[in-house]
C-alpha cells in the first residue's frame, strides 16, 4: 500500500469524524485542523484501527507527530 493511498483513506475518515472536507498531507498535525482535540484524536484513531484492521500500541499513539508518522505505521502493520 502506497503512502499517498493511504493518506487519502485517512483523509475520508477524518472528513467523517470532524464532518467537514480535510486535506491531509504527511506533515499535517492536529494544530493544523481545527476539530483536531484530544478527544477527536482517540476517536479518530479508534476508526483507522477498524479501517485497517490494526491495532496501535500506546507508545505509538504517544509518538504520533504528524499524518506521515501515522502513515508510516500503518504502513508497516499492513504490510507484515
Amino acid at each position: 500500500m502506497e503512502d499517498q493511498e493511504i493518506i487519502s483513506q485517512i483523509n475520508t475518515i477524518f472528513s467523517a469524524i470532524l464532518k467537514k472536507p480535510i486535506e491531509l498531507t504527511p506533515t499535517t498535525t492536529a494544530a493544523d485542523v481545527q476539530g483536531w482535540d484530544s478527544l477527536t484524536h482517540m476517536m479518530l484513531i479508534d476508526s483507522i484501527e477498524k479501517h485497517f484492521a490494526i491495532k496501535f500500541k500506546l507508545m505509538e499513539i504517544m509518538k504520533l507527530n504528524n499524518i506521515g508518522d501515522m502513515v508510516g505505521f500503518i504502513k508497516k502493520k499492513v504490510n507484515k
